[in-house]
């Protein structure tokens, strides 16, 4: 079948008739006016011979006259790749000849730079991609454009939006031209603009036009059961034409209905843990109730919510509450930072969020609960800051307890019985005396800045916060540094050899001893994304850690070893916090002796921050062993088609398949489809409201820079050097003097540290694990820079000022 009419496509037919040609098709089944048109199949382009004759026929029944010719690809218009632009359409194609040679370069467009490099970002078999090609009659429009039946600014469901220009709507695709932009709020336009200018009239549409606009957008939303993108075209007779309805793209996942009438908002929590990739559904069912049962320990309640597998807060009724919301902005400073305090000031002022009689009073059992929280925290703090060495000792003895504890018993064999292990594990009495020592150095290092303003400023408290002891993250990150250090004979081994080759020989055993299966016991239960049961522990896959030693060898100054750049750090913070103290004393003595105290107490526990998440990865890597094993299992018993398929159910799921019999195999493929998607999702929402917006996106727009970005200066110092954009820290390739831009960073990302010169990340705050570990190195880092990822490019020579906040592109 090499040519059909657009009247039969469907979307059964997608590898047939490509995505486009199959909305085309079901528009018209729909009852929806589309132009008359015929669709050149995939498999005339599988044979690489234009079907001549009955292109000519099918072109003859359409008259002959001007036609559009449009790529219709196997891999466009689909949920989460729109290729919109990417692929050749030529307008006003009239004869046989032009039409010939119009089908030819949609076939060609099909390999072109942008659409290939289109399908590898989204990691798209272009083996594996066809091209059909849709012909359809000629609309000549007085006015033409875009309707997207959510806003794709801020994310809003129930807002419409709609670009539109005279003429045809390419000049409105393509950006060539001014164009009326409207947003549609029910029948209501709540904003109409030309190039950034507000306008009164209703521009080059009627109100008649845009509310029959609006009315086909709701039909084909309903239909498609997505936010819709539809090009259309407005004849000479005032006639409707459709030209196209793919899903949009762009949208961030909606927050899963309540049923409750007033709004929600929702706070992004997994960049507190430097993770902004989707957790699989295995991690998401396990930390889920570990957050929320650590927040009740603290007497917070919050609901933790899976939008696009990432972990969100509802803070609505925190937000309503009359006592809670006065202090909710000052809470979210220390993990939170700047962004996430801007958005929930911006929610705050929103009258949809004012008190309520009904909020989140504490009461009978909760506000018990909640004193005694209280008390607990009061004394565990006071003893921490009495007597920070003795809270240490306490700290790392009930660390090596948890760490004794979570190995699993040796007589657990079969899948019930793993499973009956997994569903067991809690928290145990250890938690108080890892906790509130972490607390006591948080505070003691956040309080200062508020006493001594005036006095110091925030860079000046950085660096007294640098070469910071007792960080089980920068002990481990100078462990692989000195391992490194000792590979002698085998370094252009560790250099040449693409560090995935190099994990492999490890763990078949055939790569020298260079040392890292002693690392690896000690930190092997480490990884990127570590706190996501699913993700594999660098025990597993020591990729990574091979990319970072590879890293490590390049650094041919001494000076510049990591080593030395701690204790230069650790130096200054000294000679730093001596000066201060003198200032602050002579200056105001009381608060200067409270924040003389205070930073002290900081030096002694404020590196205990990371000792808290890496005694939790003990329990969760035996949990995920013990998982696995089960998968393994299943596998046997024909449930499962590998192992680590389980990461892709919950525990209830895996319950069923473990007792019940019951088959997860149909789940299993579309959450891992999902899964992928996500991950290749670079921009995450810190807030969103229950109607999808992006509360970010609403926010008054920063002033624009000239080529200066502005963010959170949080470890002092001023650096220039080439940018290096890295999404992915298994692969990553630092040169010494790099600066580092990540969206965010974790534990498993600060080996990139020791190699780095400076870092930006887009999100953070200044108690975050990214920051706290660039202090210990002494170096410059801005947090909370806005689509530095996106804005910078890897090679870019750009200046980090870690005092003033700012980066400078040059």
């Amino acid at each position: 079948m090499h040519v059909i009419a657009l009247s039969e496509a469907t979307t059964q037919m997608l590898d047939l008739v490509g995505g486009k040609a199959a909305g085309l098709g079901e528009l018209i089944r729909r009852g929806e006016r589309v132009p008359e048109g015929f669709c050149v199949t995939t498999e005339a382009h599988r044979l690489g011979v234009i079907p001549t004759a009955e292109v000519v026929a099918a072109y003859e029944r359409l008259g002959a006259g001007p036609v559009a010719v449009r790529s219709s690809a196997t891999a466009e218009d689909l949920p989460d790749a729109s290729f919109a632009g990417q692929q050749d359409t030529v307008l006003n194609v009239t004869g046989t000849a032009e039409l010939i040679a119009a089908i030819e370069t949609c076939w060609d467009s099909l390999h072109s730079d942008r659409a290939t490099a289109y399908r590898h970002a989204r990691q798209i078999d272009h083996q594996a991609v066809r091209m059909a090609v849709v012909v359809q009659r000629m609309i000549t429009p007085t006015v033409a454009g875009v309707l997207f039946t959510a806003n794709p600014l801020t994310g809003r469901r129930d807002e419409m939006a709609v670009d539109a220009s005279a003429g045809l709507g390419t000049t409105v695709v393509d950006g060539a031209a001014s164009v009326d932009h409207y947003v549609l709020d029910g029948a209501a336009i709540v904003d109409h603009h030309v190039d950034g200018v507000p306008r009164d009239d209703t521009g080059c549409l009627t109100s008649a036009h845009l509310a029959e606009l609006r009315a086909t957008g709701e039909r084909l939303q309903a239909h498609f059961g997505s936010p819709q993108d539809v090009e259309w075209a407005i004849d000479a007779d005032d006639v409707l034409w459709l030209l196209q309805s793919r899903p949009i793209t762009s949208l961030f996942p909606l927050p899963p209905r309540t049923g409750k009438p007033l709004p929600r908002v929702y706070l992004e929590f997994g960049h507190v843990q430097g993770m902004l990739q989707p957790v699989t559904p295995m991690g998401m069912s396990t930390l889920r109730t570990q957050i929320a049962a650590m927040l009740a320990a603290l007497g917070v309640r919050v609901d933790i919510v899976d939008i696009g597998g990432r972990l969100y807060g509802d803070l609505s009724d925190l937000a309503r509450d009359t006592s809670s919301r006065k202090r909710l902005v000052k809470l979210l400073a220390v993990d939170f930072g700047p962004r996430a305090q801007a958005v929930m000031q911006h929610v705050l002022a929103d009258p949809r969020f004012a008190p309520t009689s009904g909020g989140a009073r504490r009461g009978g059992a909760q506000g018990a609960a909640s004193l005694r929280t209280a008390g607990r925290a009061v004394v565990g703090i006071l003893r921490a800051l009495a007597r920070p060495e003795a809270a240490r000792i306490r700290m790392f003895e009930a660390i090596e307890q948890m760490r004794v504890r979570s190995a699993a018993p040796v007589d657990l064999r079969t899948a019930a019985d793993r499973l009956r292990f997994v569903q067991a594990q809690d928290s145990d009495d250890s938690a108080d005396a890892i906790m509130w020592p972490i607390v006591a150095g948080m505070l003691a290092a956040a309080l200062p800045t508020a006493l001594l303003k005036g006095v110091a400023g925030p860079d000046e408290i950085h660096t007294v916060l640098g070469g910071m002891p007792h960080n089980v993250t920068i002990e481990m990150d100078l462990a692989l540094w000195r391992l490194a250090q000792g590979a002698g004979d085998h370094r252009q081994l560790l250099l040449d050899t693409p560090p995935a080759e190099l994990a492999a020989r490890h763990l078949r055993g055939t790569l020298p001893d260079i040392g890292m299966s002693t690392f690896l016991d000690v930190y092997g239960h480490r990884g990127v994304a570590e706190v996501d049961l699913g993700v594999p522990r660098w025990a597993e896959d020591p990729t990574p850690v091979f990319a970072a030693v590879a890293n490590y060898l390049r650094v041919t100054d001494p000076r510049q070893g990591p080593d030395q750049r701690f204790q230069r750090a650790a130096a200054a913070a000294e000679a730093s916090l001596a000066e201060l103290v003198t200032r602050a004393r002579r200056r105001r003595p009381v608060r200067g002796r409270i924040a003389g105290f205070l930073l002290r107490r900081a030096r002694s526990l404020a590196g205990l921050r990371e000792a808290g998440k890496f005694a939790g990865l003990y329990p969760l890597r035996e949990t995920r062993r013990q998982l696995l094993l089960i998968g393994a299992d299943l596998q046997g018993s024909g449930l499962l088609d590998q192992p680590d398929d389980i990461m892709f159910l919950t525990l209830d799921e895996v319950h069923a398949a473990v007792h019940q019999g019951v088959d997860p195999r149909g789940t299993v493929p579309a959450r891992r489809a999902v899964h992928r998607r996500e991950l290749r999702r670079r921009t995450v929402p810190v807030a969103l409201l229950s109607d999808g917006t992006d509360v970010e996106t609403v926010l008054p727009a920063r002033p624009a820079g000239d080529g200066t970005l502005a963010g959170v200066g949080a470890s002092a110092g001023r650096v220039t050097g080439p940018a290096r954009v890295v999404h992915d820290p298994g692969t990553a390739h630092i040169e010494p003097g790099d600066v580092l831009v990540a969206a965010t960073t974790d534990p498993g990302w600060t080996p990139l540290f020791l190699t780095a010169a400076a870092l930006v990340t887009e999100t953070g705050a200044i108690m975050a694990h990214g920051p706290t570990v660039a202090r210990e190195y002494g170096i410059p880092a801005v947090i909370c820079v806005p689509d530095a990822t996106r804005t910078i490019s890897t090679g870019q020579l750009v200046t980090v000022d870690g005092g003033a906040g700012t980066i400078t592109v040059h």
